[in-house]
């Protein structure tokens, strides 16, 4: 008996017509289960945007884009996949498929992007990228922040927002771009700028008004900028320090800019960036960079370059200073090569305010009678006309102040003598310009004041405190200090006495 002659005993013609068309839709919703469930093993996979666990020290893989695995296989996917996390000590690995050659793999860690290499899987070139990147430093006398990546920079907001696989775990970093980390009085006028690390697109700013094609460097001209000294050690060089690596190919997102500061220092800004200022703190569009560096990279010590950890050295600041300003003399006078034929420069700085020279023509006059050309200038902001002037001389004289600062521009071999004033100034005068001059190819002498040589002398009684115990005015208050000091004294130098410091000059200039 036939499965047939059974079938239409059992069931009447309805019947079988019925269980029929049922028969048909089985059969048809079994061939769409199959396809759904056997589809990537025909063909490509589908986009993916997958994260999961991977080990202690990778925190997730990535996969952004499809792959066409037509010859791999579960075990062989996952076994390719253990292979590439086995093979590095990332923190993330993203994968972003090539159009010609294949797939792109990017892996950091926590410090570094890794050098380009090339694996294969399966046949399947894959080879590195740098990808989306941040990397903070926190350092005695600055802080910043170097990305890589997806970077939109809202002025609005004072924000830099960097594209993402994850959120920075403590929230947004807040860095004030001024080199002078640890001083809350300078920092009261810096203006604070939020990096925010950003997953979700809708969080951004909604659209990129500007797109740049060169790295940008975000810091500011407030603080203690109108100084000299702190123009110089917070601002110029460290701003040096962080562009020079791109050779004129970045621009300046400036905060706090302040218009007078900008132009004092016109010939290193546009030495520095080919490219036009952007008052960050105005802009209504949001810029957008691929690098951006937010504050400058600075050493602790005062005007100085560690050149072992650095690619520079103070002399090839010196030697970028020179060409800014397009200075001529690279070396101080030799008298001993001369023969007597060409007298050598002394520049002796001039301060009307305080800590002034009260005998300026004596000095002169001695300083002639022993065989120098004497300038007296009171420096300005003018910084070409006081580069020239500084650079023309071999020996520079003054009391200790910002206009000392200068120096940088003494040709190399040049000889600085910083006149300390009372008041316990030995550290101070040591640190900001002292030892700077030794890193800069100076040779420096310094000259200790007696109490008979300050004017101080003429404001308070021989037993007072001002002139017996300056120390006890520094442990109660450094507004007091510097009132007493740095603002109220001037210097009447003993000429006689002096003359032995000129004299010593005048051998170095021999040597």
């Amino acid at each position: 008996m036939t499965y047939d002659t059974i079938f239409a005993r059992s069931f009447s013609r309805y019947d079988q017509k019925k269980l029929g068309y049922g028969a048909f839709l089985g059969c048809l919703l079994i061939a769409l289960s199959f396809c759904i469930v056997f589809k990537p093993y025909l063909g490509s996979l589908p986009v993916l945007n997958m994260r999961m666990p991977v080990d202690v020290g990778l925190k997730m893989l990535r996969i952004t884009n499809s792959y066409s695995f037509e010859k791999l296989r579960g075990d062989d996917i996952r076994s390719s996949m253990a292979t590439i996390v086995n093979e590095t000590s990332s923190s993330e690995i993203e994968m972003v498929e090539s159009d010609t050659t294949g797939t792109k793999e990017t892996i950091s860690n926590g410090n570094a992007i890794r050098s380009s290499t090339t694996t294969v899987i399966n046949n399947k070139n894959i080879t590195q990228k740098k990808e989306m990147k941040t990397l903070c430093h926190v350092e005695e006398r600055t802080e910043f922040c170097e990305m890589y990546g997806d970077i939109r920079v809202d002025g609005k907001t004072s924000t830099v927002f960097m594209a993402a696989d994850t959120m920075l775990e403590s929230g947004p970093w807040v860095i004030r771009p001024y080199s002078r980390r640890g001083d809350e009085q300078a920092f009261k006028r810096v203006t604070k700028w939020f990096i925010k690390s950003v997953v979700d697109a809708y969080e951004t700013p909604t659209q990129c008004d500007q797109r740049h094609n060169v790295p940008a460097i975000i810091f500011s001209t407030a603080g203690y900028a109108g100084n000299n000294f702190h123009d110089y050690t917070d601002i110029v060089l460290p701003l040096y320090l962080t562009s020079r690596q791109f050779d004129g190919e970045v621009k300046f997102l400036i905060t706090d800019k302040k218009p007078w500061w900008i132009k004092k220092f016109r010939n290193i800004l546009q030495k520095l960036s080919r490219y036009e200022l952007v008052d960050i703190d105005k802009e209504v569009n949001v810029h957008c960079f691929t690098s951006v560096t937010v504050g400058l990279k600075r050493y602790p010590q005062e005007l100085k370059i560690d050149s072992s950890k650095s690619p520079y050295s103070m002399k090839d600041f010196r030697k970028f200073l020179r060409s800014a300003y397009s200075l001529k003399k690279e070396n101080a006078i030799n008298m001993r090569d001369n023969g007597g034929k060409e007298r050598p420069r002394l520049f002796i700085l001039s301060r009307k305010n305080t800590r002034a020279f009260t005998n300026t023509n004596a000095i002169v006059g001695m300083a002639t009678r022993l065989g120098f050309e004497v300038v007296v200038t009171e420096v300005d902001s003018h910084v070409a006309k006081v580069a020239e002037m500084v650079n023309s001389c071999d020996v520079m004289m003054g009391v200790h102040g910002a206009g000392l600062t200068n120096m940088i521009f003494l040709p190399e071999n040049a000889i600085l003598i910083q006149v300390i004033p009372i008041g316990g100034f030995e550290w101070l005068a040591k640190t900001d310009f002292g030892e700077p001059s030794k890193e800069m190819n100076l040779r420096y002498i310094g000259y200790q004041i007696k109490t008979e040589e300050s004017t101080l002398i003429q404001q308070y009684p021989p037993d007072h405190e001002v002139l017996n115990d300056p120390y006890a005015i520094q442990r109660r208050s450094w507004h007091e200090f510097k009132s007493i000091y740095l603002q109220k004294q001037n210097v009447n130098l003993d000429v006689d006495r002096f003359r032995i410091t000129l004299l010593r000059a005048l051998d170095l200039l021999h040597q």
